[in-house]
């Protein structure tokens, strides 16, 4: 579909009527974007839907229609429940805010701010419904295809879920997302046309029960698919179709063809695989492939390789694209700071909750990750960019949940910023990278983590902390919000 500013919640709405009511519209704020846990009980995630969050703020702007129709609406009294100034207001309204963020393929962490929105407090909440689904979706489905890349080891992956997905907007925007988290290829042509991502597929059982018989049907493939002949071998028994697929793959390649591989996509995927291997490697195709499906996820593939599982590609559908393990992410976006009009101070806000994981962090965030002599990620500090810590001084990370956890970077270690212009004054900068440097930065990302952030189960935490100055400013702001000598 394509996105308007009314994809978005009522309450956004509302409360930037009362902003313009009360004169607090162009006040400015500036909010961040994070995820308070790691998807997955993983430890790590794979930043996705920054772009797509450009390309939606570039071309912000409510249209006469959209503002015609909010003027039908009705408040529980009966009365309009917008008044006609404010949809004249909101007409002319652009976004003209600043945005950062962490590139796309970005390995990531929890409590980390991965966008910041700074502007007119009225642009920043409106954006806000769209910017959560945007990035928490993409977010979760490229960490979830990042976990079976790196169970599969090397090993393609290919994205097989348009089917399963959730609708037509959830499947494509999945597809993208999968491929951005290392994914090889697709099987939704819409999401190869659009983003570039190389499509992939083979054939279905009704092909072979279209035909009379296993061994006519796989003939009639050979011939209509001569240079992409990949034969699904399990309709009536997979041992038996592995066979009529050798006569099938032999008689092609005798022709001058090429016999591409099998599909496996039911029973013991273990056992049948080494067979098939056996099977097809005996008959002289050595170079035919097996593919794998059949509801496969991160631990399945896993669960195979342990158990010697003779197979060179993994089509994984329903689990990847609708995050199975872990419905959404839970990203959250909360102002940080305020500039109240006709001031020049920014101050700032945090929310305060009797759960220590749900207190926000305060100030206008700067995010900066440090790496080894070996160029290793080494710890990642938020910090406010009215006090940017100086690189030639060392510099030290609080955990804003356990204080005793802290960490102490040497003068001078390697770092790099993380949070990157996306908009200026809501222009775009700079261009849309292509998807498959993306992916690219994802698979290099991930190749950089120590072992033990990446592993499936019981993770090792990542050092992420505020600086100690911020985090010092934090606890007084709770203190005082709480009445706390």
């Amino acid at each position: 579909m394509t996105l308007t500013p009314l994809l978005t919640d009522l309450y956004q709405l509302t409360m930037a009527q009362g902003y313009f009511l009360e004169g607090l519209s162009d006040a400015q704020a500036s909010f961040t974007y994070s995820f308070r846990e790691n998807p997955f009980e993983g430890g790590f995630a794979i930043a996705a839907g920054t772009e797509l969050l450009r390309d939606f703020l570039s071309d912000w702007q409510f249209s006469a229609e959209d503002c015609a129709w909010l003027a039908t609406l009705k408040a529980t009294d009966g009365s309009a429940l917008f008044v006609p100034a404010f949809l004249e207001w909101l007409k002319s309204l652009r976004f003209t805010a600043d945005v950062a963020a962490v590139a796309e393929g970005t390995v990531v962490f929890a409590r980390e701010p991965l966008v910041r929105v700074t502007g007119a407090l009225a642009c920043c909440q409106l954006i806000e419904s769209t910017l959560l689904n945007l990035m928490n979706f993409s977010t979760l489905i490229a960490t979830k295809a990042a976990r079976c890349y790196l169970a599969a080891d090397g090993d393609p992956i290919l994205e097989f879920g348009l089917r399963r997905a959730q609708g037509p907007d959830g499947g494509v925007t999945a597809s993208r997302a999968a491929y951005v988290g290392g994914c090889s290829a697709t099987s939704n042509m819409v999401a190869a046309q659009r983003f570039a991502i190389p499509p992939a597929g083979t054939h279905a059982h009704s092909w072979i029960m279209a035909h009379d018989g296993e061994q006519a049907a796989f003939a009639a493939w050979t011939r209509a698919s001569a240079n992409n002949a990949i034969l699904l071998v399990d309709t009536y028994d997979s041992l038996k179709g592995v066979e009529n697929a050798i006569h099938a793959g032999a008689a092609l390649e005798a022709a001058g063809g090429h016999f591409a591989g099998i599909r496996l996509d039911s029973g013991d995927l273990a056992w049948l695989s080494r067979r098939a291997r056996e099977m097809l490697d005996k008959a002289g195709l050595t170079q035919a492939k097996i593919i794998a499906s059949n509801d496969l996820d991160e631990y399945t593939i896993t669960s195979l390789k342990d158990q010697g599982a003779a197979i060179d590609s993994w089509g994984v559908g329903t689990r990847l694209v609708t995050g199975d393990g872990q419905s959404a992410l839970g990203g959250i976006y909360k102002m940080t700071a305020l500039k109240p009009v006709g001031s020049d101070r920014w101050q700032p806000k945090l929310k305060v909750s009797d759960q220590a994981a749900k207190t926000s962090t305060p100030g206008l965030q700067g995010l900066r990750r440090y790496f080894s002599h070996e160029n290793k990620p080494e710890g990642d500090m938020i910090y406010d960019l009215n006090r940017t810590p100086d690189p030639g001084a060392s510099a030290t990370i609080v955990d804003p949940q356990d204080m005793t956890r802290q960490k102490t970077f040497a003068a001078n270690t390697k770092h790099s910023e993380l949070l990157e212009p996306l908009l200026k004054v809501g222009k775009a900068t700079g261009t849309t990278s292509p998807l498959k440097t993306l992916r690219e930065k994802t698979i290099s990302g991930l190749a950089a983590l120590d072992t033990s952030h990446t592993r499936l189960l019981h993770p090792h935490t990542y050092p992420v902390g505020l600086e100690k100055t911020l985090f010092e400013q934090q606890l007084a702001l709770v203190k005082e919000h709480k009445g706390v000598q």
